[in-house]
C-alpha cells in the first residue's frame, strides 16, 4: 500500500485532494494528513473520512523539524504532496513574516526531512519516492490585457509578500532538484474554487454575503482578471503529475476560465437567483445593489492567465469543469452545508478543535 504524506490537508485544496484520492483509490492507498490547524484548517472538511483505517491525522507545524522527522521515521512515506502554506494576499500585506516562516522555512523542513528519509548512501534516492510542491500562478507576477499567458518558462516576478514567499519556496525545490537530483515536481495553479473554501476568498465570500444581504466588496474597478480552476480538476492534475510527470519538471495547471472579478460577482448573483426556490426568503436579499467598490489592494496584479499546454501534452490532463457548471456545483454545495459555513464564519470550529487538543 502506497503511503502519501499530505501537508495542509485540512485546508481547502488539501481536503478536496484527500477526498479525490480516496474516491479514486479507496483502500489501495494510505494518507497521513499533517496540518497545524490555523484559521484556514478545518477538520470538519474531512469528517466523513476521519475514521478510515487508511487515514491518519497528525497535528503538527511544518516548521517543526522534530515533528516532521518523526513522521518520516515512523512511516515509510512514498509520496509527499505539499499544500501547507499561508495563502491570503491581504493577510500577507499585514504580516509578511508569518508567510516567510510557513512558506519558505516550512518548505525547507519538508525537503530536508524527505531527503534524509529517502536518500541512499551513494546519494541517489529510493525508487518510487516523489515530492510534489503545490504552488501558484501568482509567482509569475501580472499580465497585460493582451492575450498573453504564463508558461513554465515565464520569469518569476512576484508582487505581494505572499507570492514572494511562494516564489522563494519554489526556488528551494528547484535547488534541491538541481543540487541533489531530488525526486520532485512543482505545480503552479490558477485560482481554485469549490467546496470547503474559507469565506475570506472571493467566491465563498460573495456567496455568503449575498445570501445575507451584506455588501459585496470589489477591489478597485473590478476588472482584475483571474483564471478559475475547479478544485476537483486541480486534484486530478496533482495525481496525474505524481503518477506520470517527469521528475524535476514544473507543470502549470490552469482552468481556461478567465474572468474579471466583477464578472464573477454578477455570475454568482445571477446563479443564486436562478437556483433559489421562488419561496425562499433569501431571494429578496440577493441583489446587485449590494456591489460596493472599495480601495484597491496594494500591489494588486491586473491579470493572471495560465497556459496548461505542457501538462496536456506530456500527461494528458486538461480542465473538465467550465465555470458555469463549476459555480453551480459550488453554490449547491454551500446550500447543502449551511452549518459548515456558520461554524466557519463564527469561528466555532477553531474553539472546538482547540479544546479537543488541549484535553488530550
Amino acid at each position: 500500500m502506497r503511503t502519501y504524506l499530505v501537508t495542509g490537508g485540512a485546508g481547502f485544496i488539501g481536503s478536496n485532494y484527500i477526498h479525490y484520492m480516496f474516491r479514486k483509490y479507496d483502500n489501495e492507498i494510505r494518507i497521513i494528513n499533517v496540518d497545524v490547524l490555523t484559521y484556514a484548517g478545518n477538520l470538519e472538511n474531512l469528517k466523513d473520512i476521519e475514521n478510515r483505517e487508511n487515514y491518519t491525522f497528525v497535528r503538527a507545524d511544518i516548521t517543526d523539524k522534530e515533528a516532521i522527522a518523526k513522521i518520516f521515521a515512523e512511516n515509510e512515506i512514498d509520496r509527499v504532496v505539499h499544500f501547507a502554506a499561508e495563502s491570503h494576499v491581504d493577510r500577507s500585506i499585514k504580516n509578511p513574516e508569518v508567510f516567510v516562516k510557513t512558506n519558505v522555512l516550512g518548505t525547507a523542513v519538508m525537503l530536508n526531512c524527505a531527503k534524509a528519509a529517502w536518500e541512499l548512501p551513494d546519494g541517489s534516492f529510493k525508487e518510487g519516492k516523489k515530492f510534489l510542491h503545490v504552488s501558484t500562478d501568482e509567482v509569475y507576477g501580472s499580465l497585460e490585457d493582451d492575450g498573453t499567458y504564463f508558461y513554465e518558462t515565464t520569469p518569476y516576478a512576484p508582487h505581494s509578500p505572499y507570492s514572494a514567499s511562494k516564489a522563494s519556496s519554489d526556488m528551494l525545490v528547484k535547488a534541491y532538484i538541481d543540487t541533489y537530483h531530488f525526486p520532485a515536481n512543482i505545480t503552479n495553479c490558477s485560482n481554485n474554487y469549490g467546496p470547503y473554501q474559507f469565506p475570506e476568498k472571493l467566491i465563498p465570500l460573495i456567496i455568503n454575503n449575498a445570501l445575507h444581504g451584506k455588501k459585496l466588496p470589489v477591489y478597485g474597478d473590478g476588472k482584475n482578471v483571474r483564471d478559475w480552476l475547479y478544485v476537483d480538476d486541480h486534484a486530478k492534475a496533482i495525481d496525474m503529475v505524481q503518477e506520470n510527470g517527469r521528475l524535476g519538471e514544473t507543470y502549470n495547471v490552469g482552468g481556461h476560465n478567465e474572468k474579471q472579478n466583477i464578472e464573477i460577482i454578477n455570475i454568482i448573483i445571477d446563479t443564486l437567483l436562478e437556483m433559489l426556490p421562488a419561496d425562499d426568503p433569501r431571494r429578496a436579499l440577493v441583489s446587485k445593489d449590494l456591489i460596493t467598490y472599495v480601495e484597491d489592494r496594494k500591489g494588486h496584479d491586473r491579470r493572471y492567465a495560465i497556459a496548461p499546454d505542457k501538462i496536456k501534452a506530456e500527461i494528458g490532463w486538461e480542465p473538465e469543469t467550465m465555470f458555469k457548471e463549476g459555480i453551480k456545483k459550488t453554490i449547491a454545495w454551500y446550500f447543502e452545508h449551511e452549518d459548515w459555513m456558520k461554524n466557519v464564519t463564527s469561528g466555532d470550529y477553531q474553539k472546538y478543535y482547540e479544546d479537543m487538543y488541549q484535553n488530550r
